[in-house]
């Protein structure tokens, strides 16, 4: 039916008067922020239905194919059986950020068809006022080299797990790629028919007619990449490589400029703090991981050993970094980006294995076993030559790896976007393909961790890092749930991420302001806040971010810290059981301990493996030892037992 009067329901069950006009931020009567949900309605026949109509007296038909969910507050409609149609959506629910995800399906009786279900797809490229974002070609001619680049970049990225699922053709579709800023964001996904062969040639067909109008300072190698993919057999690898080295030459003609400030806060209600941060204060701005590493860390276990194990996790974390960051600093080329997140997996495995250890050294089982969240990022300096030819020492790439429901958020002027995906119990099921993500939250059990560090050996890990290129002004935020839980992130961003992009307060101030805004909504939670402000823009070349210290100096100082001991203080409140196996388990297996350094004689140091076998009380000194003083830590190793000896890693 043709609707007279667009409205939409306050999502509060508790609001006497929950009826609104859309376009309100807050419910008139209860002040709950109103939810505006758009959807992509899939399929030919949700083109015919014009804008105006309601359809299943819920979805408000906005435009072409894009409705408002106008109860939100109510779960979706989903079959009891899930048809084929939707599994590829929740297979690919780690790439959520590029991608959409099945919402619910509604009844197409205003078209003439009632037997027929139409999928609406949620999370698409449509902004706050319902409008979608612009294509790739429409954005191209604006678009900075480097984002130019880059977008080409993610289709890339996105080509091997859409192909393997017969999804390649969702990425030929020029209509179907979106952009919001610098990320590349598909409307919905297309099934390649069996009869159709698409390769990396096709793909360079349609890449064809863009570059031919890219910036100038990135046009011939673009060209010469795209002639290559249409005109021969080669490689994705090859051609993997010639577009990541062009990105990192491309954005490393821009200045950048890090801020970082971090802090965690106990809250109102909660006696013990079993979060843990880095940086941790404001006082610690000499310190020389800063303004590469920033962590946050939610420690599990209450009075069993949360606090120890967030606190264990944030030191270890930082024992590996200053040595990786301190290695890419001495390479003399690119690091591939798979190389190092290699690393930086196996480098999660071993804060893994550390608190794992310190768990069997005391015996402890099930629901005794400490654990935590984590989210990390680390901005890796590498060295390259720019475009026009000179040397830079920061190809602004930005690591990302979490574990748990800690968060890492991108915010800008224009958007909020969150980067990570929660390990828990709703993400599960959509994984495994049993329920869409809006039914799967209505479990009792739906925000229950299913892995965090610590509570089994590394390889029941499933580990995602991921590598962002900075290139534009904005703000990385990571958090705890104390802040993200109930979206209060997505909900507040603009009041306080704005004044900080717009140089109104200071990071720290902005910190601050984030966690005041957490004990308000959410006082009986622990709350970290660590903000990255990244700053691109030309009237910042001023101060350079400064290079790791060499080896020598990280070596000198880890001997300093490792005399003496570190103390943890015991908590006292038992918060979550993360006895929930994955079901099934994903075995990944652990990089092996060396493996050949990339343009260099000696050997590139790989954490994780057997190493794990020796940590205990003594983990981090062992560890440390190991990567900084192979020498050293074998001559040790030789006093111990035989048996102990074939434990410890060759060098």
């Amino acid at each position: 039916m043709i609707s007279t009067q667009q409205i939409i329901y306050c999502i509060n069950p508790g609001c006497n008067s929950p009826i609104n006009p859309i376009g309100d931020s807050v419910c008139a009567s209860c002040q709950t922020p109103l939810v505006h949900r758009y959807l992509w309605a899939t399929g030919s026949l949700s083109a015919k239905i014009p804008p105006g109509t309601k359809v299943a007296d819920r979805y408000e038909v906005i435009s072409h194919q894009v409705w408002l969910d106008t109860q939100p507050g109510l779960p979706p409609d989903v079959p009891e059986e899930l048809p084929k149609e939707v599994i590829h959506y929740l297979q690919l629910y780690q790439e959520r950020l590029h991608l959409p995800q099945a919402y619910s399906f509604a009844g197409s009786i205003e078209a003439g068809v009632d037997d027929i279900d139409i999928l609406l797809l949620e999370n698409v490229p449509i902004d706050e006022t319902g409008d979608i974002y612009p294509t790739v070609v429409e954005a191209w001619e604006q678009a900075t080299a480097v984002r130019q680049v880059y977008w080409l970049w993610q289709i890339l990225q996105l080509w091997t797990p859409l192909s393997e699922l017969g999804l390649s053709r969702s990425l030929l579709v020029a209509e179907n790629l979106r952009v919001q800023g610098w990320c590349v964001r598909l409307l919905e996904l297309y099934q390649t028919p069996a009869t159709e062969k698409v390769s990396l040639q096709n793909l360079g067909q349609c890449w064809q007619f863009w570059v031919a109008s890219a910036k100038a300072s990135v046009a011939r190698e673009l060209q010469n990449i795209v002639q290559q993919m249409c005109e021969t057999e080669i490689e994705l690898e090859a051609i993997n490589i010639q577009l990541n080295s062009l990105l990192l030459a491309s954005a490393a003609e821009l200045p950048l400029v890090l801020k970082v400030a971090g802090s965690t806060d106990i809250g109102l209600v909660m006696a013990q703090n079993e979060d843990a941060c880095y940086p941790n204060g404001f006082n610690n701005l000499d310190e020389p991981l800063l303004p590469h590493l920033s962590i946050v860390c939610d420690g599990i276990g209450g009075h069993e050993g949360g606090e120890v194990a967030s606190q264990l996790a944030v030191q270890s974390v930082k024992l590996q970094i200053r040595a990786l960051l301190a290695e890419v600093t001495e390479q003399t080329g690119l690091v591939p980006p798979q190389l190092l997140q290699e690393q930086l997996e196996a480098s999660l495995r071993v804060v893994n294995n550390v608190i794992c250890a310190r768990n069997n050294e005391q015996k402890r089982q099930g629901k005794e076993r400490m654990a935590t969240t984590l989210v990390m990022a680390v901005q890796l300096p590498q060295r390259v030559q720019t475009t026009a030819g000179w040397q830079s020492d920061n190809a602004h790439e930005l690591y990302l790896a979490s574990v748990g429901d800690s968060r890492a958020y991108w915010i800008t002027h224009n958007y909020c976007q969150l980067l990570t995906v929660d390990d828990d119990v709703a993400t599960r099921e959509v994984r495994f393909a049993r329920n869409l993500y809006r039914k799967a939250l209505l479990r009792p059990d739906a925000t229950a961790l299913t892995q965090a560090l610590g509570t089994r050996d590394a390889e029941s890990l499933r580990l995602q890092v991921q590598r962002f290129i900075v290139e534009e002004d904005g703000i990385l935020l990571l958090c705890s749930d104390g802040l993200s839980d109930n979206n209060w992130v997505e909900q507040s961003w603009q009041d306080y991420a704005k004044p900080l992009l717009a140089g109104q307060v200071t990071v720290e101030d902005a910190v601050r302001n984030w966690i005041n805004l957490a004990n308000e909504k959410n006082g009986r939670d622990n709350t970290s806040v660590v903000l990255t402000h990244c700053r691109v823009s030309p009237k910042y070349l001023a101060p350079v971010t400064p290079a790791p210290p060499p080896v020598e100096i990280i070596e000198a100082q880890l001997q300093e810290e490792l005399q003496e001991p570190t103390s943890f203080t015991e908590s006292s409140e038992t918060l979550l059981d993360l006895d929930i196996p994955e079901e099934p388990l994903a075995t990944i297996e652990i990089p092996p301990t060396l493996i050949t350094k990339p343009n260099r004689g000696k050997r590139w140091v790989m954490l994780g493996g057997v190493l794990a076998l020796l940590v205990g009380g003594t983990s981090l000194g062992l560890f440390a030892w190991w990567q900084i003083n192979p020498q050293g830590f074998q001559q040790m190793c030789r006093q111990f037992p035989q048996r102990v000896q074939e434990m410890c890693p060759q060098k």
